[in-house]
Parts: C-alpha cells; sequence; structure tokens
C-alpha cells in the first residue's frame, strides 16, 4: 500500500466551528466512518463563477492539506486552499438554506443564495 504524502495545515487555513464539528462527527459516526474527514473543493460553477463542493472523505489524498480544528478534521487540495484561507466553516440547520456554510474573507463577490462566490 502506497504512503500518502500530505500537509498538515493550521486554523489560519480553516477554523471549524461548534456547530459544524458537531454535525460532521455526527454524519461521520452515521457512516461508520469516525475516523474520516470533510474534503472542501472550490470548483468553477454557480451564479458567482466559484461554488464549494463538500464530500466525507476517509483521509487526505496526496498533496491535499489536513486540518484538525475543533476535534474533526477537514481535507483540501492545494488550489481550493488558495481560496479558502482564513475561512470559517459552519453549519446551519434552517430549512430553506441549511447545510454546512463557508465564510470565506476572500470572497470578494457573494450570491443571493451563499453557494457561490468570485475571489
Amino acid at each position: 500500500m502506497a504512503t500518502v504524502k500530505y500537509t498538515v495545515g493550521n486554523e489560519k487555513l480553516v477554523k471549524v466551528l461548534d456547530g459544524a464539528s458537531s454535525h460532521l462527527r455526527s454524519l461521520l459516526e452515521k457512516q461508520g466512518r469516525e475516523q474520516g474527514a470533510l474534503k472542501i473543493a472550490v470548483v468553477g460553477g454557480g451564479c458567482s463563477g466559484l461554488q464549494y463542493q463538500m464530500d466525507l472523505v476517509d483521509g487526505p489524498r496526496d498533496r491535499d492539506v489536513l486540518v484538525e480544528s475543533n476535534g474533526v478534521k477537514v481535507v483540501i487540495d492545494p488550489k481550493s486552499a488558495l481560496f479558502v484561507s482564513g475561512s470559517e466553516l459552519d453549519y446551519s440547520d434552517d430549512l430553506q438554506q441549511g447545510g454546512f456554510k463557508v465564510q470565506n474573507p476572500n470572497a470578494l463577490v457573494t450570491c443571493s443564495c451563499g453557494e457561490s462566490f468570485a475571489a
């Protein structure tokens, strides 16, 4: 089995707030992946040009950045790390706009739905 070469980051890259860590822990436990992580990627799309894509993963892949914050793990690919540096991850259970939310200081423009941004 090949060794995965990843970088360890810190909360200067992304900080996980209480609501997000609690919900993420719950999701990972339900799937039997207590050692898993939330992968955050920035991809093209959305009404402002860029949007977040999030998935549960077992761990980092080659070249990813692994951040442990508030008792949970977040994995970010190096390209996306440029866009999310300094962000906070929160969770809202609002019926219409609930889910994980990235509060990104690098977003110059955000759309009204809060799902996409421009940097």
